[in-house]
């Protein structure tokens, strides 16, 4: 590049302030001095810079990196020098990274002969981050190379816009004669001559921008590129597909080509690591996640994955860490894997070091960074493996630089998320040498003067990342595991196992209490709902497309119900005080009981007995709206992608009719404990009485809306159908509806062999599908079977597959296999039922299936089956897209878990729900952990604590078995029981006898088949 004559230099609104050798001007005081020089002998490194001028240095052949890094940054009086680098060519022709820890002897075999490159390392998400105009300068000169030589790649448009703003800077104000000459004897972009014209006139809209603004309006647009920042490193995937790699503020990216087809975030990366010419991306475990837990891509050589290795190091602990990572401990015999480690300043204290230096008042417009994580770097037992642990600690989200100051929002980092599938689980292979900062192990502690997380928080910006949720701040932010920490009490200390024994004795040990403390830990989970449903009701009331008619009902249905238990929850949380002695201890007797509180509240709810009818009159407005605005079923698919909404929205929708067999349920088991002559008993007997005739009312209608409500979700995963309901009839009882039985995953034979099908069984028609790969992530339909006329055999010995069975319809016949012969047992059971109930219904089976799989229907499915297995194929590539959302339905877990859910085991799920608090220990951890659990819909949801808006993870049930712990895993405490799935196993202890039982119960009406689940959920649903 021809560089301007002086004279040009000189003139012109694009002056460039400060005399040319400095680079520019730091608004810190020049008080940057030369690094100390250790002795030895000395030589002259050349430094190109970024204006493509070279300087020398005379340095010690026995100074580290280090020490010539802050030589150059001193020479350019450069604060923010963290930001930058030294690149040169070593021995291997590979474009390496100064390491700032080694001398320099080590690094450069020739150091009279080896030019160094000084170049942005670290590109923050955000220019305004960058505090000093210097730095935007020299960020500007760098975007300025990229372009030039082609790296950074963009449209015409952008291209155009980008050199405008460098000649801007360059020549000063727009004068036509003056620009074109400048560009015919400067070339800033390949092929730059046909867009002359259009830089001309974006040029001379910048009439009046300094040399400053221009450089940082070159950086807003450079930003929003796609390769900004972006050096690729060549790989390929196992199939051999030529791939590029490479590593951004957000974590790995995946290139083909200049388009990024993946990106892999740091809160989804458990380690990285590399084996030769192997470079391994181990993911943390995810439902929403289709592809392998470890990814391998094939790089030109083990240098070239050291390199890239190194460079993801250093990124994830800039961008990342709180504070630069404490050096590993030496050795005593060997060493295994890389002993690399980033040094220097993290991005943050960069960050605090420039705005103390000015005062707090040097850059008004800049926000505020608060971050904190730990890095762990390890190796393996071989000397060819080195890797990186990513443990993410508690983080404190900053405010956008940029923006005006809000009141910050503090986010929990949580290493499993909501949807996973297994929790995720830290473990230090051999040889492993871990690096935590002051807050390893305490994830859920928070800051001092941190309040709580809030859904009422606003969005946050960590890096640049906009958090997705509309109400919680944060989706992707993970935090490690709660099972490999110690034990956190309420205040977020350490708490002993005896101090626990001695807090524990203290509470009152009649089975009644414990019975009432049921009834409060379920009745905040209760209100916390209704909250949900307030908050959508909020969010649809504020929207000028919503239909009065949603408005009013929502509002007429659910703020009467808030209101009434948030009353009732106050008035039970204050006679579980007094029960347990917190409060007026010297009262006795009279407050230890419940069954006046609860009689009570239940005839004062009965007036509101005519809001709990309107839960069907909701559902069908609702569906109604959405199929009538696009818009509003946009909203509402957004507002269930929020935290606050863990399960289907119609779920919430259906709580308050759950709710009273909860209570009915509880009363059953007060008054089975008292006996008659006892004080509560007779309040009980009423109250239950009162409940006992509402559910009665409503069980009839309760059982059709649940069927409605599971044919709206499955109307949400499906791809492909019709018909599962008619909408817009008078009444909900004239509607006509599918009745649905069971849904599940089964192996269809075909001639391709057997390939997983799921399955979706009703009352007169069996769909089967496979999963799609939409960016809805749902199934799609490839057939139907009618139940009219269908037989059904087993067909083990026919075919010699185990646990196979026929369906022999009148039109087409289908050989499937079950995963086990429990799960055989099931489904010819139900689809038995199911073809008796077709029998005696009038008129055929309904057309479920939508025109277009109808037309591309051939008879035995062929053509369909070939889509689905190329669709398979690609789902288990390492770059496929991750779907966004609906990973962690219960379509999903049984795909994934290859079992299947009856109608009845949604009933049971739903309404044996259950809350409270447990602590958790994973099998190899020392403590254990306190936290809020959620049991309903199949799944546990954990939280800190009850007053949290929305769950930090999610372990769904199906497949799981609960027993309790044998002698021989040294679990030498009472009341716990034990989760296990494959080898993934976690202890649970809860504070009582009862509270045990119920959460056994509960449970295993969760993991159970449906024939001792219906068991569970008869009258007798607690046998003690």
């Amino acid at each position: 590049m021809v560089e301007p004559e002086p004279e040009q230099m000189a003139c012109g609104a694009g002056q460039r302030l400060g005399a040319p050798e400095t680079l520019g001007i730091s608004t810190l005081d020049p008080g940057h001095r030369p690094p100390a020089m250790p002795p030895g002998r000395h030589v002259t490194i050349r430094v190109r810079m970024l204006d493509d001028t070279e300087e020398v240095f005379d340095i010690s052949q026995k100074a580290s990196g280090k020490v010539l890094f802050d030589l150059v940054c001193s020479h350019m009086n450069l604060i923010e020098g963290d930001y930058f680098g030294l690149e040169f060519q070593n021995h291997q022709k590979l474009m390496v990274w100064l390491d700032h820890i080694k001398p320099i002897i080590k690094q450069l075999r020739r150091p009279k002969h080896t030019i160094l490159r000084f170049a942005v390392k670290f590109f923050p998400p955000d220019h305004a981050q960058l505090l000093e105009e210097l730095t935007r300068y020299l960020f500007a000169l760098q975007v300025k190379q990229d372009l030039s030589c082609g790296r950074l790649t963009c449209n015409d448009t952008s291209a155009a816009l980008m050199v405008s703003h460098i000649i801007q800077s360059e020549i000063g104000d727009f004068e036509e004669s003056q620009c074109r000459s400048h560009l015919l004897n400067n070339s800033y972009i390949p092929d730059q001559m046909p867009l002359i014209d259009k830089i001309m006139e974006f040029h001379s809209k910048n009439i009046g921008q300094t040399p400053s603004e221009s450089d940082y309006q070159l950086l807003e647009v450079a930003r929003r590129l796609e390769m900004y920042g972006i050096r690729l490193h060549p790989a390929k995937d196992r199939e051999g597909t030529g791939l590029s790699l490479a590593v951004a503020h957000t974590g790995v990216l995946v290139f083909q080509g200049q388009t990024k087809i993946n990106a892999f975030n740091w809160s989804k990366v458990r380690k990285l690591s590399f084996k030769r010419k192997r470079f391994l991306i181990k993911l943390r475990p995810d439902l929403n996640s289709s592809y392998q837990d470890t990814l391998e891509f094939l790089m030109a050589s083990r240098d070239c994955c050291k390199v890239f290795w190194k460079i993801c190091v250093e990124y994830h602990a800039f961008f990342r860490l709180f504070e630069e990572p404490k050096p590993k401990p030496k050795p005593v015999l060997f060493t295994r894997g890389s002993s690399f480690r980033f040094s220097g300043r993290t991005q943050k204290q960069v960050i605090d070091y420039v705005k103390e230096g000015l005062g707090g008042g040097g850059v008004s417009h800049m926000g505020a960074v608060q971050m904190n994580e730990s890095l762990t770097t390890s190796g393996s037992s071989e000397s060819s493996e080195s890797d990186l642990e990513m443990r993410e600690g508690r983080c404190s989200t900053p405010q956008r630089f940029g923006d005006a100051a809000e009141t910050p929002t503090y986010i929990p980092r949580n290493k499993f998320s909501l949807g996973s599938l297994e929790l995720g689980e830290e473990e230090d292979e051999d040889g492993c040498h871990v690096f935590t900062d002051e807050d390893s192990g305490q994830i859920f502690s928070v800051l001092p003067d941190s309040p709580l997380p809030s859904a009422h928080s606003g969005h946050g910006m960590v890096n640049g990342q906009r958090s997705l949720d509309l109400c919680s701040p944060f989706i992707d932010g993970r935090q490690p595991s709660p099972l490999t920490s110690p034990l956190l009490n309420d205040a977020c200390s350490v708490r002993t196992d005896d101090e626990d024994e001695v807090r524990r004795k203290r509470y009152p040990t009649d089975k009644a209490y414990f019975i009432a403390k049921e009834l409060l830990t379920t009745e905040r989970t209760y209100v916390k709902d209704l909250e949900v449903i307030t908050s959508f009701q909020n969010a649809v009331g504020q929207d000028e497309s919503t239909p009065d008619s949603l408005k009013n009902i929502l509002q007429s249905t659910f703020e009467p119900l808030h209101k009434f238990h948030t009353g009732f929850l106050r008035e039970v949380e204050q006679r579980l005080a007094l029960w347990e002695g917190r409060s007026n201890a010297h009262i006795k007797g009279d407050y230890q009981r419940i069954g006046d509180v609860m009689l009570k509240n239940l005839q004062a709810l009965k007036p509101l007995a005519v809001n709990l009818h309107k839960q069907s009159d909701v559902l069908l407005e609702l569906e109604k709206v959405c199929r009538a605005s696009q818009k509003l079923e946009r909203l509402c698919r957004d507002f269930e992608l929020q935290k606050v909404c863990y399960i289907p929205l119609n779920v919430f929708i259906l709580r308050p009719l759950h709710r009273l067999t909860c209570y009915k349920q509880i009363l059953e088991r007060l008054c089975k404990h008292y006996p008659g002559t006892h004080g509560d008993f007779r309040d009980c007997r009423a109250a239950l009485a009162d409940v006992s005739e509402v559910v009665e009312q409503l069980q009839g209608s309760l059982i059709k809306l649940e069927n409605f409500q599971k044919l709206l979700e499955l109307k949400k995963d499906l791809i492909g159908i019709d018909n599962l309901f008619v909408p817009g009839r008078v009444s909900f009882f004239s509607v006509f509806l599918q009745e649905f039985i069971r849904l599940g995953c089964l192996s269809k034979l075909s001639g391709k062999g057997l390939q997983q099908r799921m399955f979706f069984l009703f009352n007169d028609v069996i769909l089967y599908t496979s999963r799609g790969m939409t960016a809805s992530n749902q199934f799609k339909v490839h057939g139907q079977l009618s139940l009219h006329g269908m037989t059904i055999r087993e067909s083990e010995d026919e075919w010699g597959v185990p646990h196979a069975f026929t369906l022999v319809g009148q039109k087409q016949s289908v050989v499937v296999a079950a995963s086990s012969l429990t799960e055989m047992g099931k489904w010819m059971t139900d689809i038995k039922a199911a073809i008796e109930m077709a029998k005696t219904s009038n008129g055929p089976s309904c057309d479920l299936l939508t025109d277009s799989v109808r037309d591309n229907k051939c008879p035995e499915d062929s053509a369909v089956d070939v889509e689905s297995e190329d669709d398979m194929t690609a789902s288990n590539t390492a770059l496929e897209k991750p779907v966004p959302h609906r990973g962690n339905t219960m379509v999903h877990v049984c795909w994934h878990r290859n079992t299947s859910v009856s109608m009845v085991d949604f009933r049971v799920a739903v309404e044996n729900q259950l809350s409270g608090n447990l602590l958790r220990k994973f099998k190899n951890s020392n403590g254990w952990q306190k936290l809020w659990v959620v049991f309903t819909n199949f799944s546990l949801f954990f939280y800190k604590s009850h007053q949290d808006d929305y769950p930090l993870a999610s372990l769904p049930l199906l497949g799981y078995s609960v027993t309790v712990p044998s002698e021989s895993e040294n679990i030498h405490k009472d009341y716990v029981f034990k989760l296990h799935f494959k080898s993934h196993v976690y202890y649970f202890r809860t504070e009582s006898e009862y509270s045990f039982e119920r959460w056994m119960e509960v449970i295993r009406s969760a993991t159970v088949p449906s024939g001792q689940a219906r068991v569970l959920n008869s009258k007798e649903s607690h046998p003690l």
